[in-house]
């Protein structure tokens, strides 16, 4: 049995409040006692700590530490950055120290937006996240689970967080554990691809399906299949239709709409050509409307 939260993490982290809980961890405000004893300005830090549940599974101390050595390889300034790695042996717990940022994440931007947001105001969230997921790819890097609770905006800008469902591509960054996600069953409904529902290994084209959803939700204010799962989606008859929202141009609307094709096959549109359609006034594009 997981004994329960202490005051104090490793005698250092002393945790002050909740900051937000997913299916498989939860994130708390706590301050650095040692920061603060040197006199550190800045001595508050974020906790990402196993959900009780996940706690009891064999993997689950390994699904944490596996985040945080792939974010290890990643440096760009729209990717939250990840401290150290810990654990705390007394309380049965192991947790990664994180920077603290002020800002709302993007979901509550768009339960406050239902018609979606204007061109430039989606743009200026759109292309740091293009960017940061650009170069997570480049690097080898699956995110696993884009969706608009995963998004910080912050007083500082755009950062895309929460790898927890990610892991390198084959044959890059050898060396980590290879851990199954699948049996966690930790997919977020909505933004998943057909194929990873379906048990396929998660892709770059996976996260290009997810990205898809949030960049037409972000024009429309509206999930593009009304959150269904994608296989439902897929398998609806009548398909449901896909219109263009208002606020995307129509070149932006062809990339968009390759994106969310249900065949990985016929997703072809990568995450950086993505970013050049939203980045580029007008282009021609070899996607069909």
């Amino acid at each position: 049995m997981t004994a329960p939260l202490p005051e104090v993490l490793s005698g250092r982290y002393r945790i002050e409040r909740l900051l937000g809980a997913g299916g498989m961890s939860t994130v708390y405000r706590a301050r650095d006692l040692l920061h603060e004893q040197f006199a550190d300005p800045q001595p508050c830090v974020a906790l990402k700590i196993l959900s009780d549940d996940l706690s009891h599974s064999p993997d689950a101390s390994a699904v944490l530490f596996n985040e945080f050595a792939l974010i290890r390889h990643l440096r760009h300034p729209n990717i939250l950055r990840m401290y150290s790695f810990n654990a705390d042996t007394a309380h049965q717990r192991v947790f990664i120290v994180m920077e603290l940022l002020q800002g709302p994440t993007l979901d509550r931007l768009l339960c406050e937006r239902p018609l979606g947001l204007a061109w430039q105001e989606l743009r200026e969230i759109a292309l740091p996240l293009l960017d940061a997921l650009a170069h997570s790819h480049a690097s080898g890097i699956l995110h696993g689970d884009i969706k608009p609770s995963n998004i910080l905006l912050s007083e500082e800008g755009v950062r895309l967080f929460d790898f927890g469902l990610g892991q390198a591509e084959a044959g890059r960054l050898d060396g980590l554990a290879a851990i199954s996600r699948q049996r966690m069953n930790a997919w977020t409904p909505g933004y998943a691809a057909p194929e990873i529902l379906e048990g396929a290994a998660p892709t770059r084209a996976a996260d290009v399906y997810a990205m898809g959803c949030l960049l037409y939700e972000l024009a429309s204010g509206k999930h593009p299949f009304n959150r269904l799962l994608s296989t439902q989606a897929r398998d609806q008859r009548p398909a449901l239709p896909l219109k263009k929202p208002r606020h995307l141009p129509a070149h932006v609307w062809r990339a968009v709409r390759n994106a969310l094709s249900f065949d990985p096959a016929q997703r072809t549109v990568t995450v950086a050509q993505l970013r050049a359609a939203l980045a580029a006034r007008r282009t021609c594009w070899p996607w069909p409307e």
